[in-house]
């Protein structure tokens, strides 16, 4: 199902990058959606926002299927696999273009990108410094992929979701963050009054978040 890379628009930094930002867009949507988040971000950071591989329509994209059911979200797990090793490769090439290390750069997303995300900071912590799921979750499907020693490999992790979300339900970001203690990733979890959706609250605490864990 996947291309062999991935395209992509990107915010260059101003002078010389300290730190390479991924921001993953959810499904159905696209990279411009984001810019503006992009554009919120320090000015020293690149930030480079990848199209899923998958296309759903004029302008939608998407890293894997899903079906919301009332027994809850039922993905294609083999998309979702393809998108994530996708991704790591990915990683590495924009690295290597932008001459900067895995301890310089974070992934993030929104939703079905948020749960790319931690798939790929969870299962190849040498790729980032850290991850954030923006109202998404962790895929129960990555556990057996997940590194016995990933807490002392990543630097920070973020969870932000609203309380009211009717997409993504808060229950799944409380089961995240269990995931997270499990494995002894050190992280920072936010609750809002918000549907699925990035709030103000939401985008100001990601930045800080952010210059926390690349700092300049």
């Amino acid at each position: 199902m996947s291309p062999e890379t991935l395209h992509f628009i990107e915010r260059p930094a101003i002078g010389q990058a300290h730190g390479l930002l991924l921001l993953l867009h959810g499904v159905g949507a696209n990279p411009h959606g984001l810019e503006g988040l992009a554009r919120e971000q320090d000015p020293g950071l690149h930030v480079i926002l990848p199209a899923g591989p998958l296309t759903f329509g004029p302008g939608a994209y998407g890293w894997f299927q899903v079906q919301f059911t009332p027994q809850g979200p039922v993905i294609q797990p083999e998309q979702a696999e393809a998108s994530r090793q996708l991704l790591i490769r990915f990683i590495t090439e924009q690295q290597q273009r932008l001459g900067l290390e895995p301890a310089q750069t974070v992934i993030a997303g929104f939703s079905q990108g948020g749960i790319l995300s931690a798939s790929v900071g969870l299962t190849s912590p040498d790729s980032v410094a850290g991850f954030a799921i923006l109202s998404g979750r962790i895929l129960p499907e990555i556990e057996d992929l997940i590194p016995a020693d990933v807490g002392q490999r990543l630097r920070s992790a973020l969870i932000l979701h609203g309380h009211h979300d009717s997409k993504l339900p808060y229950s799944l970001a409380e089961r995240s963050e269990q995931r997270l203690k499990h494995h002894q990733v050190r992280h920072v979890v936010h609750g809002y009054p918000a549907d699925h959706e990035l709030t103000a609250g939401m985008r100001a605490d990601f930045r800080h978040w952010l210059e926390q864990t690349l700092p300049a």
